[in-house]
């Protein structure tokens, strides 16, 4: 019997080209029906050969079940998203850009029974382009928006300036999940004001590879310092992501289960 209190969120981690937007397509349905999954988010910044992320592809992400796209430094990659970012309702970009840069970084959708959850993109600045801060940000924003269930997708380089967002966070929304270093990371707990947390989701694509791009080229690049195209790898595919109970009643987070499972885009 479905619990109406009980809302099960899966996020997962950033999707790298091809085929990771295969092994979304092939293992998502059998995902939501596994776990009973209310809402689907994904990082998406990567899912065009890598790099940025396109309407069409955005389109195609949609169809395939995700309900919800996040993003980060990388949605700039792909110029042609830009003029269609302030009309895609379930793509976002980082909430702590400046003022009057095209989409947005959070939006409320509703899941089955009429239950509202909002999402949040935010960006960290350690080792990365410096933008508005995201600790203020992220404060505006819960000062502005009734309370409710909350997830926020914590785009950074820095371990560290994600775990200080989660502590920031706990107890005041229901989620903080990590994600931009494609390397998913066994810290998944519940904070104790009742936040779930984890430092990086993962990657959603070819793990034979340097963080989901060919090896030859990334290893080339740290031994001559020479610039050389980047493409997305195709071996080793693998699905990493977090699945997040919140009971709703009281915004708070009961569980989070880490999954990472391969998958042969191709078929069985």
């Amino acid at each position: 019997m479905q619990n109406d209190a009980l809302l099960r969120v899966l996020f997962i981690g950033d999707i790298v080209g091809r085929q990771g937007r295969k092994a979304v397509q092939r293992i998502l349905p059998g995902l939501k029906q596994e776990f009973q999954i209310d809402l689907t988010i994904a990082n998406c910044e990567n899912a065009a050969g890598g790099f940025g992320l396109t309407k069409k592809l955005a389109d195609e992400l949609t169809e395939a079940g995700i309900d919800v796209m996040t993003s980060g430094n990388h949605i700039w990659d792909r110029r042609e998203i830009v003029p269609y970012l302030d009309s895609l309702p379930n793509v976002l970009r980082p909430l702590n850009y400046p003022p009057g840069v095209p989409g947005r970084g959070r939006a409320i959708y509703e899941v089955t029974g009429g239950r509202r959850i909002c999402v949040v993109n935010l960006m960290g600045r350690v080792f990365m382009r410096a933008i508005d801060c995201p600790f203020r940000t992220i404060d505006t924003l819960l000062n502005q928006i009734e309370n409710m269930c909350t997830i926020v997708d914590m785009h950074a380089e820095a371990t560290s300036e994600k775990i200080a967002m989660g502590w920031y966070l706990d107890g005041r929304v229901s989620a903080v999940l990590g994600s931009h270093t494609h390397v998913q990371t066994a810290d998944e707990r519940i904070l104790p004001g009742g936040t779930a947390y984890i430092t990086d989701a993962g990657m959603t694509g070819p793990f034979d590879s340097v963080i989901g791009i060919e090896k030859k080229a990334i290893i080339e690049r740290f031994l001559t310092g020479i610039p050389s195209r980047f493409d997305a790898a195709t071996q080793d595919v693998r699905f990493c992501g977090v699945v997040v109970s919140i009971d709703t009643t009281t915004s708070r987070a009961l569980e989070i289960v880490r999954l990472q499972r391969s998958v042969n885009p191709e078929g069985d």
